[in-house]
């Protein structure tokens, strides 16, 4: 299928929707019916190409734009590109892929989180945020962990629910990647109660930040 066009790409999709998955996926927000391993599978079968992927991405329809993030070259899209992409990414999982799977690898990322974590749409801030969290467990050189601290302790609480999980997010890899702000990460934490209620399967770790940072310290051997 190397050679497939966008027409045929979408034709596939539409073979592959199944109603019960669309259900599903519609409770996170979603609005595709396409079984996630079926949809990689095809992505793996096109292959890397560009012109591709952005003819999918152009079509608006979800599963042809997680096939579009899945197959396109990430260093090939200008920021101005990313961050149209961004505001055009509404469903949750193109929304997560593109950030995860494209923006972290742009060299276009550092300038895109400091514009987008100061956005006033709390959708692209969130993005922002994510790609903070990002930085603070891979690339913390040159971030300010007791300035991010404090933007967190006054705004999270009351945020919307993708910006709150991203800020919280990035609360719990301070708390755990920096053991001289854990204490405070801690108690910012439990004063907020941000997700405390939270329902988490069994064998999963609460996304409660005292309690995700707690875990994680405990298995890193340092608690």
């Amino acid at each position: 299928m190397t050679e497939a066009t966008a027409a045929d790409v979408m034709a596939e999709l539409r073979a592959l929707d199944d109603p019960k998955a669309r259900a599903v996926n519609a409770r996170h927000g979603d609005d595709h019916g396409v079984n996630l391993s079926k949809l990689r599978a095809l992505a793996k079968r096109l292959g890397k190409r560009q012109e591709l992927a952005v003819e999918l991405w152009e079509t608006g329809d979800t599963a042809a734009r997680l096939v579009a993030l899945l197959v396109c070259r990430p260093k090939a899209y200008t920021q101005g590109e990313l961050d149209r992409m961004l505001r055009e990414a509404r469903a949750p999982k193109v929304h997560d892929w593109l950030v995860g799977y494209v923006v972290k690898k742009s060299p276009h990322a550092e300038e895109l989180r400091l514009a987008w974590t100061e956005d006033p749409d709390p959708v692209v801030a969130s993005a922002g945020w994510a790609l903070t969290a990002d930085r603070v467990v891979k690339r913390p050189d040159g971030l300010n962990p007791g300035a991010l601290l404090d933007v967190i302790e006054a705004e999270m609480g009351g945020a919307p629910d993708r910006l709150q999980w991203a800020m919280n997010t990035c609360l719990a890899q301070i708390g755990i990647e920096h053991p001289e702000h854990r204490a405070r990460a801690l108690d910012i934490g439990e004063r907020l109660g941000v997700l405390k209620d939270y329902p988490t399967p069994r064998g999963c770790t609460s996304p409660y930040a005292p309690v995700w940072i707690g875990e994680m310290v405990r298995r890193k051997g340092e608690a």
